[in-house]
């Protein structure tokens, strides 16, 4: 892989992995039990956006060092996972 892949394998698990974590840790206006006047009681209490990133950042460059560590290091690929779905292919041809 190039470090143009790379960066655009990262620029995209970035993304995924921030919507998947965006949730964590987050509270609700109800939860604290002070909801602003003219939001709804279900809006987060207060931002939250910068440990999101950091989370998101960290998270995400742990997954593409694990991924680097098994192609590169290891010098596995898809083809060494095992075969989880049966083979429905057939060798025996249907006579007509």
């Amino acid at each position: 892989m190039t470090w143009v892949s790379v960066a655009a394998v990262y620029f995209i698990l970035w993304w995924i992995v921030l919507f998947a974590t965006l949730p964590f840790g987050l509270k609700t206006q109800d939860e604290e039990d002070g909801v602003t006047l003219g939001t709804v009681s279900s809006a987060p209490r207060g931002p939250h956006m910068l440990r999101a990133v950091v989370r998101t950042t960290i998270v995400s460059a742990i997954i593409l060092g694990v991924f680097y560590l098994l192609t590169r290091g290891l010098g596995l690929s898809l083809d060494d996972i095992p075969r989880i779905a049966p083979d429905f292919r057939s060798d025996v041809t249907s006579s007509t």
